[in-house]
């Protein structure tokens, strides 16, 4: 695909330096030297600079809110400036009248200060937020929530149920009992962009907004390729057989440590048979119906979420770049 990597959390050419990740002295004499710097996150929402929450705040690597019940640090890589970046989950932190309700949902409106950083550094739900970061910020905070995010449900032996630790600067953890080496999970997920002459295929599933359809997807079961994957699932909700399948862009979606496979395939039928325990509908939409949506002007369906790849998808589909 011509645009694969302008994807939203697509590369940005991020240095991962994995070789300092077996190096913690050398790591400690750039924060001590002050090449470093560190990001934050609490409850998965990056620490983003308001009013706009379009970058991510860059703390001092020895801020001394790093040091106060934080998860970390996990080392992202090596900015085109040299600098380091390092992240951190603030754990033990409850803001003051926080309400529950507000975390969690479709779209997590709310936003929260801590009383040791300025009024204007915000915690921001990443999804809310992804299309207005640059690429760069991007790419560091999904590697950041995905990564964390594992430390945060893994933090036990799946071997022998002892407690582990981390090493290598947040890219594994060891278990101290049995010796167990644990590494950061990805689920590899295919998403479909399904044709059948000037009409895709999109559906909902239950608990979206009303009118909301995107592309189909699910997980790719162990000893499947992309391409069995694409079918069975498409098959398994719609009932639609696919044809010929192919490959077009990646995505990494950190919620919670999924790649999205952005895929395109021939439907070989068009009569629709729903499974109501996988998706809530499906349809067929033409291009008119899809660009209308994109629009706005189309009372009956509203796009995927921008950022996701679906949107992606859908959109150079429309444009004819895929």
């Amino acid at each position: 695909m011509r645009h694969a990597e302008t994807v939203t959390f697509g590369g940005s050419g991020l240095d991962r330096c994995a070789e300092l990740r077996m190096r913690p002295d050398d790591v400690q004499a750039m924060i001590n030297t002050g090449q470093a710097s560190a990001i934050l996150l609490w409850r998965g929402k990056p620490l983003v600079n308001a009013p706009d929450l379009d970058a991510l705040v860059r703390l001092d690597a020895e801020h001394p809110l790093l040091a106060q019940d934080t998860e970390g640090p996990v080392l992202l890589g090596r900015e085109d400036d040299g600098r380091i970046v390092l992240a951190y989950e603030l754990t033990n932190w409850t803001p003051e009248g926080l309400d529950p309700k507000s975390l969690g949902g479709f779209i997590d409106q709310s936003e929260q200060t801590h009383p040791d950083l300025r009024q204007s550094q915000v915690f921001a739900e990443l999804r809310r937020i992804m299309t207005r970061l640059s690429p760069r910020d991007a790419e560091l905070a999904a590697a950041a929530k995905a990564v964390l995010g594992w430390h945060a449900t893994h933090q036990f032996c799946a071997r022998c149920g002892a407690a582990t630790g981390i090493t290598l600067f947040g890219w594994q953890r060891v278990c101290g009992s049995c010796g167990g080496q644990h590494f950061p999970r990805t689920d590899p997920v295919v998403i479909m962009l399904i044709t059948h002459g000037n009409r895709v295929l999109v559906g909902r599933s239950h608990g979206w907004p009303d009118g909301m359809y995107s592309l189909l997807a699910g997980f790719i079961d162990s000893g499947e390729t992309m391409e069995a994957a694409v079918r069975r699932e498409v098959m398994e909700e719609a009932g639609i057989r696919v044809g010929e399948v192919g490959y077009l862009a990646s995505q990494p979606w950190p919620f919670p440590a999924s790649l999205m496979f952005g895929c395109w395939g021939q439907a070989l039928s068009d009569e629709i048979r729903i499974d109501p325990s996988e998706i809530e509908d499906a349809i067929w939409a033409t291009r008119e119906d899809i660009a209308n949506a994109f629009a706005g002007e189309n009372p009956n369906i509203l796009p995927a979420r921008k950022g996701a790849i679906a949107h992606f998808l859908l959109r150079n589909w429309l444009a004819d770049t895929l």
